[in-house]
């Protein structure tokens, strides 16, 4: 089967006999009811459960019976999952609307001479080969950099500007691993938004003799950080600080616009590597920073176990294939439109902000990659909190609400801190969530009744660790590269973002009174004259 030409997941007989058991199994008076399918089954657990590095995944508690898995599981064998796969994993230019291989997992891979002689020799494409022989020269690069920032005891704090992929990613894993005492060195704080607010709020801690600013964009033309940038610069010459080059670096493909800006150092990376998929490139330095290389490449290699995971297992026993065809499930035949990510543990609070740009912008599409309309919904609402907090927040909507929600437990069996008795509570509250949900319960009065029936995975880290957490991300990737392949979108391309990009030019152009407004709509026109009064 030729990757360019698979059928999408609408076009399978898989389909079909999905639709059919579903009307049978799923609807009606007799519906499937996950209370009747444990006590009916003593097994259930274990033949729903995966064990995978460093994650142990329990997807039992799914409205899902082993018909609809095993038809789901041949769905992903017709919409040829497996070709795409291969053809991301050995370079193949599967970004079709921008001509780019997808390249952020060759950035964990283990490059070397030996290796890339081998696969040359295999029928590798030759730009991947040369393309991991760059990789090991700029990683080496880039983490000896970053060792000797977290040596040079003048420089107390580094500040990431970047927004997006070059935010999100560095943000949630620096934040994961100072949570599990991982982080060492300087102080990393990350600045994103275009609002000066929280750029404003962060320079009054900062010393212009030792701080130094990571300025990560790959056009190097990135609106809302370059605008820190030139802010942050202005800030260092008001303090009185001169050497530009010494505190400023870059993370760019840009060469020309990072020396025209002053930085000292710049660290390039690939076209292939998106932003929302970009941590592990030096996109990932202030990771480095924060933790070292040593624990840098402990990252890559939980990452690269899972990438090992998801070239070689069965779709059988693979974790993000069956995840993915879990989320198609719920999204095309049971049509719940959201997911909710509910981390159990206080590292992991930046998830599900990162997973909605991982899952949104790759899957949030409603054109194929050929061009048609799709006929069924594509990405659903990804969103949640840590838990415990969000119990108090949003459960109750989850256990009586009117709309079914899937909810996703993370937790880490082990934590970092000595304080007796929390993590035990920790671990009982979610556990107890993801049952509740379940199991429901019969009210002495109708505002008592919980109706139950309710669906969850729980994902198990061993701890909360560089490996486990590499591992963790990299399999969130998978899985939304997997659905992707089932709807037949390109999960490598974002347009929708460029088109608000667009606007926001032109609307800045007229609130400083620059351009004008003819031919635009009189509620843009109105807001931007009542804006400039």
């Amino acid at each position: 089967m030729n990757w360019r030409h698979r059928p999408r997941c609408d076009e399978t007989l898989a389909w079909a006999a999905l639709q059919r058991h579903f009307t049978q199994r799923f609807t009606g008076a007799g519906a499937f009811d996950l209370r009747q399918a444990f006590a009916q089954d003593a097994g259930r657990a274990a033949s729903f459960s995966l064990d995978v590095p460093q994650v142990h995944a329990d997807l039992s508690k799914n409205l899902i019976d082993d018909e609809a898995r095993h038809l789901l599981t041949q769905l992903a064998q017709e919409c040829g999952v497996t070709v795409l796969r291969d053809a991301m994993l050995a370079g193949e230019r599967i970004n079709t609307s921008e001509n780019r291989a997808v390249t952020h997992v060759q950035w964990r891979s283990k490059s070397n001479r030996a290796t890339s002689h081998a696969e040359q020799s295999q029928g590798a494409p030759e730009n991947i080969v040369d393309l991991r022989r760059e990789i090991t020269g700029t990683q080496s690069a880039m983490l000896a950099y970053a060792d000797r920032v977290r040596a040079d005891q003048a420089i107390t704090d580094v500040v990431n500007l970047g927004v997006g992929g070059s935010d999100l990613g560095p943000r949630l894993v620096v934040t994961a691993l100072r949570a599990s005492g991982v982080t060492s060195g300087p102080r990393v704080h990350f600045v994103a938004n275009m609002d000066g607010h929280e750029l404003a709020e962060l320079l009054p801690q900062l010393d212009v003799d030792s701080t130094l600013f990571i300025v990560a964009s790959k056009s190097f033309g990135t609106a809302e950080t370059m605008q820190n940038a030139a802010s942050a610069r202005a800030w260092f010459s008001a303090q009185g600080g001169t050497d530009v080059a010494r505190h400023f670096v870059a993370v760019s493909s840009n060469a020309a616009a990072v020396e025209a800006f002053g930085a000292g150092r710049c660290f390039a990376f690939d076209e292939g590597v998106g932003g929302r998929y970009s941590l592990w490139s030096p996109i990932g330095l202030p990771i480095a920073i924060a933790i070292g290389s040593a624990a840098f490449h402990d990252l890559l290699a939980g990452a690269r176990a899972m990438d090992e995971h998801f070239a070689q297992a069965p779709l059988t026993g693979n974790l993000p294939v069956q995840l993915a065809l879990l989320d198609l499930w719920y999204r095309n035949f049971h049509g719940f439109g959201s997911r909710c990510v509910a981390p159990y543990h206080h590292g992991l609070r930046r998830l599900p902000a990162y997973l909605q740009q991982l899952e949104m912008e790759s899957n949030g599409k409603r054109i194929d990659a050929r061009g048609r309309v799709l006929p069924f919904q594509s990405a659903p609402i990804t969103w949640g909190e840590v838990g415990s907090n969000g119990q108090h927040a949003f459960f109750q909507m989850l256990h009586q609400g009117s709309d079914v929600v899937p909810v996703e437990f993370i937790l880490a069996c082990q934590p970092a801190h000595m304080l007796p008795g929390h993590h035990t509570q920790l671990l009982a509250n979610a556990l107890a969530q993801a049952r509740a949900l379940m199991m429901g319960q019969e009210g002495d009065a109708p505002e008592r009744h919980f109706p139950g029936n309710r669906p969850s995975t729980v994902l198990l880290l061993p701890e909360l660790s560089p490996r486990s957490l590499g591992a963790l991300l990299a399999l969130y990737e998978h899985r939304a590269f997997v659905l992707g392949a089932l709807w037949g979108v390109n999960s490598f391309d974002q347009w929708g973002v460029e088109l608000g990009k667009r606007h926001a030019g032109e609307i800045a152009s007229a609130l400083s009174g620059a351009a004008a407004m003819e031919g635009w709509d009189s509620s843009t026109i109105g807001l931007v004259r009542h804006v400039r009064r």
